[in-house]
């Protein structure tokens, strides 16, 4: 079964920030489509004119607006539903097999970045961008954006690329499998919204994390679609840390946060607490039985580097 596609309204986030408020650091991407040769997309670590807590202070009016994406006067993240294994799997396979192969046809590149409301592509090309927008698809193209429910793999192909999902790239045991292509995509609302704030929620955390520890020149934090974990590695303390967030899979349905040291034997703490590899996790459930949930996500991440750097 397929919908007709309806028309939105094109955005474009850094706009937005500064017609609202005058600040351009935003954690959405933003056109114009950067062609660097390296990372082929904007860095929200670079723009840093504003303070967004200070603003909303002075501005409460707009609370929604700025927990919506991540700002300030953040988001507090629920239990996830029974539906959302499925949706979350169905997401993924979207990432993997369409989303991800959108842009990589255009820059080489496979990564992707949280969005309002979900997961997309940095702009590209000719400023185009594909993302999930809770359970539909939007395809942008300059200033101009077409949206539709997401209904099948194959549909969502064609609707992204005038193509067929891409099946032969990825590789290895965190990759769904694609499935009937023309089986209808398992999404809920309610679960789809849970993934983009836990996004959201790791975006925001992990940018400011970033601008903490990251140097002159940090690692980007980029949303793999492969193990559909966002993560930036960051020199550290002598060896290299990998601070991420999963939004969970098959052995781990719970989304969670995770610290990987390079060489964990260098840093003994029972910080690491981790047992299905070497490292530090802090599952959902936890953030959930804290007032402030980004403040008990920033801590773990502060816990861990502090650690390493006092060891």
């Amino acid at each position: 079964m397929t919908f007709p596609s309806t028309y939105r309204l094109a955005r474009h986030p850094r706009r937005e920030a500064e017609t609202l408020a005058g600040i351009s650091r935003v954690l959405e991407p933003s056109p114009p489509a950067v062609d660097d040769g390296r990372w082929y997309a904007d860095d929200p670590f670079t723009a840093d004119d504003g303070d967004w807590a200070h603003w909303l202070r002075e501005h409460p009016e707009h609370a929604d607006w700025t927990a919506r994406r991540w700002l300030a006067g953040y988001t507090a993240l629920p239990e996830p539903p029974p539906s959302y294994p499925a949706t979350r799997l169905a997401l993924h396979r979207l990432a993997v097999y369409v989303l991800s192969p959108a842009r990589r046809r255009v820059t080489t590149k496979i990564a992707l970045r949280w969005t309002l409301g979900g997961v997309g592509t940095p702009f590209f090309g000719a400023d185009e961008q594909v993302r999930i927008d809770g359970a539909t698809l939007v395809r942008q193209r300059g200033e101009h954006a077409l949206a539709e429910p997401l209904s099948t793999l194959r549909r969502a192909a064609a609707f992204a690329f005038d193509g067929g999902p891409d099946l032969d790239w990825a590789t290895g045991f965190d990759v769904p499998p694609a499935g009937d292509l023309d089986a209808p995509l398992e999404v809920d609302e309610e679960s789809a919204a849970l993934l983009g704030n836990w996004y959201g929620l790791a975006y925001s955390v992990l940018e400011e994390l970033r601008g903490d520890l990251g140097g002159p020149d940090p690692d980007r934090v980029q949303l793999w679609p492969e193990h559909f974990d966002a993560a930036f590695r960051c020199p550290l303390g002598g060896q290299v840390l990998t601070f991420g967030a999963s939004p969970g899979h098959a052995a781990s349905e719970e989304p969670y946060l995770y610290v990987l040291p390079a060489d964990l034997d260098a840093v003994p703490s029972l910080v690491w607490n981790a047992t299905a590899f070497p490292g530090a996790v802090q599952p959902l459930s936890d953030l959930l039985s804290a007032s402030d949930h980004r403040a008990a996500a920033l801590q773990f991440f502060r816990t861990c580097a502090a650690v390493v750097l006092d060891g």
